[in-house]
């Protein structure tokens, strides 16, 4: 009796080094780090080291950890945070138009390029500092929770639409108070102008530039959560929202607030104009946003970790 007792706790035992042994083989050389931190340094110092300069593994934990709390979240929680960003953005639609108008009235025009870039920022400083939900942000960070299986696709599909529409919702009560201050304002040249400017492409040209703007959008979601809460992430949101505005890329919720405001002031635009051009950004944000940023910056990570722990 007494030596199968023995016996079974040696198998026991064998048991838990056993998996110790595999666990301890799966660990990531990023792991691995963390535990010879802990042991060094005191815990303060090394958060305060991370917060400088964070490693690519745990960047992508926490922008699995960010996406599975959006997932996560409630439906009216979600959709008033995304109206109030889509409001925010008219901010950003208001100083481009602004720059627009005076480009139109004065012998600068051929600076406007240069000074609608410069404030088209503004607006996305606000609304992504403010913590607000713009779609765009989540095309990628939504996607590595899936990507990692810790989500599923009818919670990101969830997600997706109720930001969208709440964005959408936002834009519209925007354009809106924008008309109401035009008097104000001035700027009802800038909106017709840029309104043109939306609507004068073939679907095919609309699209890849929606695909730039989203890629570069994700991309600075990607930076913000690489960078401290500091300064540098107000730079990080302003270098790429500075390059969609000089590529005069099309942006679909900053562009809806901009193309329901010039539908609203004339009869230039249609219906089904305006249609075409939310429907095409949204969907060529969605591609460059969870193509070519999360995809990639998920595969490229994970097939590191894997050579590490090989």
């Amino acid at each position: 009796m007494l030596t199968e007792k023995k016996s079974t706790e040696q198998k026991e035992t064998n048991s838990s080094h056993g998996e110790k042994e595999v666990q301890d083989q799966s660990r990531t050389e990023r792991e691995v780090e963390r535990e010879e931190e802990d042991r060094e340094f005191v815990p303060v110092i090394v958060k305060r080291t991370d917060e400088a300069l964070r490693h690519p593994d745990d960047i992508l934990e926490n922008a699995i950890v960010e996406g599975l709390e959006q997932l996560e979240r409630q439906s009216l929680s979600l959709f008033l945070s995304a109206m109030a960003a889509g409001l925010i953005l008219g901010f950003t639609a208001m100083s481009v138009a602004v720059v627009e108008t005076w480009a139109i009235s004065s012998d600068f025009a051929n600076a406007s390029r240069l000074a609608t870039a410069l404030v088209y920022p503004l607006g996305f400083v606000l609304c992504i500092m403010s913590g607000t939900q713009l779609f765009t942000e989540h095309t990628a960070t939504a996607v590595y929770p899936i990507l990692d299986r810790r989500g599923g696709v009818k919670a990101l599909i969830r997600l997706w639409v109720i930001v969208i529409v709440g964005n959408l919702c936002g834009a519209i009560v925007s354009s809106g108070f924008l008309i109401a201050a035009d008097d104000v304002i001035g700027a009802k040249p800038g909106y017709l102008a840029i309104g043109h400017h939306l609507v004068n492409f073939d679907g095919g040209s609309l699209f890849i530039s929606a695909l730039l703007a989203g890629w570069l959008m994700a991309l600075g979601a990607w930076l913000i959560m690489a960078t401290p809460p500091t300064l540098s992430q107000m730079v990080a949101i302003y270098i790429v929202t500075f390059i969609i505005g000089i590529g005069g890329l099309h942006h679909s919720i900053a562009g809806s607030v901009e193309i329901f405001t010039a539908y609203f002031i004339s009869n230039d635009f249609s219906v089904s104009q305006v249609i075409r051009f939310i429907g095409m950004t949204i969907f060529g944000n969605l591609v460059g946003g969870s193509i070519f940023v999360a995809l990639l910056n998920y595969g490229h990570i994970r097939e590191t970790q894997k050579m590490s722990s090989d």
